[in-house]
């Protein structure tokens, strides 16, 4: 079939070419945007109690208003607030309410917004719109943010701005400059690594266009999908779907180059070289886009909407990587023939890849103390990853020079943290009958005295009187680990137990909402993970007719999943001190370390098994394979860790935790795992290692195989 698919592209390039063009801008033009969202309670099933409190909020107290962010008033000297100085607040406070931002109801301040030190007043910036990352309000927080340094012109205070929306607008702020990095990041990468690995300027530059041309067929074919199926999307897919792109995209086209130049240099014309680089490759690329498609799906499991809504749209950017890498890019490189490496020569003759040999001598010299010392040096890294913390506080991890950052910690010297986002208990009546005042006064007085809990505001009715609404204050941040444990755990138990007889108590609230973020998590390890690994396992026992094969392969990357994690814990929170990551970190390391990572392993093992076929000995096909490999999956593995590694220049702690983890596991399972621990143990299993399907048996097959089995280059100790 690849090869059939291969000469098609090979032998009608244009029409080929022409039909991508034509499929990339009717997308781009026609397709919807890709409708994103930042808020986590929309991904939460509806089973989980902060959803089912959001609701009940909606039903009960339907008015739109929402406190979206606080203003922090301070001395610009960090004394105590003057007379003067406290009209100067309400001042302040009326000359932005008069500027009638959109989405935003009213500025409001008072006496009673003066921290008990008398050192911060407070203003509540208060949302016509519940939806806080509404881009308008957000866009009225920025302009609220440079209106008010004029006013503040006369005064001795110094203000900023913190809460939900004013965090997102600094978190966006921070982000686009990091996505501007990623993005020429990736591209000088690309074209710098590609013009010295193959000294073409036509080949540093093409797999850029190629794969800007996939991402708009990828995009448009989303954004349909979205509109179709109702799907909905994290705002960082854009960013992922990114890297996915042209990290996969260039692992593919790098796949297909090296053979093609292979074949080349064994003597084949090039429209023939290219239709049997695609027949010799496409399997193992489309087993190997199988794998991370299977692994993607598998997230559709996930009771979290954010990752199931992530699943569906990275498996449809492969899926269009994958077609053009067995379509596209051979039509492209057909057009070009051997112009393509123009004006290097050097595609001509076999290079000595000296370091590419000494690995695949050593390799089949010492497969078993190679496999001991590389099963070894994971096993120790992996150890760090029974250490893994999860940290909930994304706002904790932006850099400290944000304003939302600082006004935080002002705010944090006169009030409890949790005034800038309380969370929010109701207790409803079952039978809808009025509630008792007396027992929401007693209910209120046991909520309050839980250990954690700053305050409790008199509860509010409803119209009719069913409903009560109670805004807690936490000691602590909203979105820190503390105020999770307090609301997720102390906080709900206490109102669910004080709740009086026939009324039901639910909490909700930004706390609230992680806490069951972090239920919904640990859930979806237990499921996600065991799936996606054996939706791999099926897809390499098919390529592979073997049941053996797939066991340790996929208990290789196992092992390699756990040394990225195990490394990332001991480097961030062993070494730098920090109190926890990311907690979406073991999904990141799944999906581009396990997942794209098992591309390089797949590669390998391919070409082991194809080099079995010829009938060369053993130990002689896994040096011929690994020193084969070896370039295309150093190549492809610095290109993609390359792009991920940027990521640890940002200001931002989770950045640079992502940005390591999945830089050094995508070279950990390329330079460990694909070249040193697969090979070894494949070649120490033998035979067995095929069973039940003996795939290394020495076959025949088309005249092409004959020919390239006779053109193929001897290994004698060097190239």
């Amino acid at each position: 079939m690849f090869r059939r698919v291969g000469r098609f592209a090979v032998h009608r390039p244009w029409l080929t070419i022409v039909a991508w063009i034509i499929a990339a801008v009717a997308l781009g033009m026609l397709a919807p945007g890709l409708k994103s969202t930042r808020d986590q309670a929309e991904f939460l099933p509806s089973h989980y109690e902060s959803v089912k409190a959001g609701k009940l909020q909606e039903r009960a107290f339907p008015q739109t208003e929402q406190s979206a962010s606080i203003i922090v008033f301070k001395r610009a000297d960090g004394g105590k607030l003057t007379a003067a100085d406290k009209q100067d607040v309400v001042k302040v406070s009326n000359g932005l309410q008069d500027k009638h931002y959109e989405k935003i109801a009213k500025v409001a301040t008072g006496p009673q917004a003066v921290s008990p030190n008398g050192e911060i007043a407070l203003a509540n910036i208060v949302s016509t719109d519940k939806d806080l990352n509404n881009q308008k309000l957000l866009d009225s927080v920025k302009q609220l943010r440079k209106d008010a340094k004029p006013l503040l012109g006369n005064t001795q205070l110094k203000m900023g701005v913190t809460g939900q929306a004013a965090s997102t607008v600094d978190a966006m702020e921070s982000s686009g400059d990091t996505d501007g990095l990623i993005m020429m990041a990736t591209l000088v990468l690309i074209v710098v690594l590609l013009a010295v690995i193959f000294r073409s300027p036509l080949i540093a530059i093409l797999p850029v266009i190629i794969i800007g041309v996939v991402a708009s067929v990828a995009n448009g074919l989303i954004g349909t999908a979205a509109k179709v199926g109702g799907l909905k999307a994290d705002a960082s897919i854009s960013q992922i779907l990114i890297v996915v792109l042209f990290g996969i995209g260039t692992d593919y086209i790098l796949f297909l180059l090296f053979r093609y130049r292979e074949l080349l240099r064994a003597g084949k014309e090039p429209k023939e070289a290219l239709a049997e680089a695609v027949a010799r490759v496409g399997e193992t690329i489309a087993s190997a886009a199988g794998a991370v498609i299977a692994s993607f799906l598998a997230l559709l499991l996930s009771t979290m909407g954010m990752l199931a809504a992530m699943g569906p749209s990275l498996a449809i950017a492969v899926a269009v990587t994958l077609v053009a890498a067995l379509t596209l890019v051979p039509a492209v490189f057909s057009l070009l023939g051997r112009a393509a490496f123009w004006p290097s020569k050097a595609w001509k003759k076999t290079p000595k890849n000296r370091m590419a040999n000494a690995v695949g001598g050593l390799v089949s010299r010492r497969p078993a103390a190679v496999a001991l010392l590389s099963t070894v040096v994971l096993a120790v890294l992996a150890v760090g990853a029974f250490s893994f913390k999860n940290k909930f506080d994304m706002d904790s991890q932006l850099p400290a020079k944000l304003e939302s950052v600082q006004a935080m910690k002002d705010l944090q010297k006169g009030f409890s943290a949790g005034q800038s986002d309380p969370a929010l208990v109701y207790l409803e009546s079952k039978d809808k009958a009025p509630l008792d005042k007396g027992e929401l006064e007693a209910f209120r007085g046991k909520i309050a005295a839980v250990e954690g809990v700053a305050q409790v505001a008199p509860a509010v009715p409803s119209k009719d009187g069913s409903v009560a609404q109670y805004t807690v204050v936490t000691k602590d941040k909203p979105t820190a680990d503390k105020a999770i444990r307090v609301v997720g755990d102390d906080l709900r138990d206490a109102a669910h137990a004080a709740a009086p007889k026939n009324t039901e108590a639910l909490v909700g609230g930004t706390s609230a909402v992680l806490a069951d973020v972090e239920k919904a998590v640990a859930h979806d390890y237990k499921v996600v993970f065991p799936v996606a690994g054996l939706a791999i396992m099926v897809i390499l026992g098919l390529l592979l007719r073997s049941l053996v094969a797939p066991v340790y392969l996929m208990l290789a990357v196992a092992l390699g999943y756990g040394a990225t994690l195990g490394s990332t814990v001991w480097l961030f929170q062993d070494v730098k001190g920090e109190d926890g990551m990311l907690f979406m970190l073991p999904i990141i390391i799944y999906l581009f370390v396990v997942a794209i990572g098992t591309d390089y392993n797949i590669l390998m093992v391919a070409r082991l098994r194809e080099e079995v076929r010829k009938g060369v000995p053993p130990r002689q096909a896994i040096r011929t394979a690994v020193a084969q490999s070896a370039p295309t999956v150093a190549s492809a593995a610095i290109i993609l860790a390359g792009t991920f590694g940027v990521l640890i220049l940002a200001d931002n702690s989770m950045l640079q935790q992502m940005g390591f983890a999945v830089a050094f596991g995508i070279l950990l399972t390329a330079f460990v795992m694909a070249m040193l621990l697969v090979p070894t143990v494949t070649s120490l299993l033998g035979h067995k290692a095929w069973w039940p399907g003996h795939q290394d048996a020495v076959r025949p097959s088309g005249p092409d195989d004959h020919q390239a089995v006779a053109d193929a280059p001897s290994y004698s100790g060097h190239r």
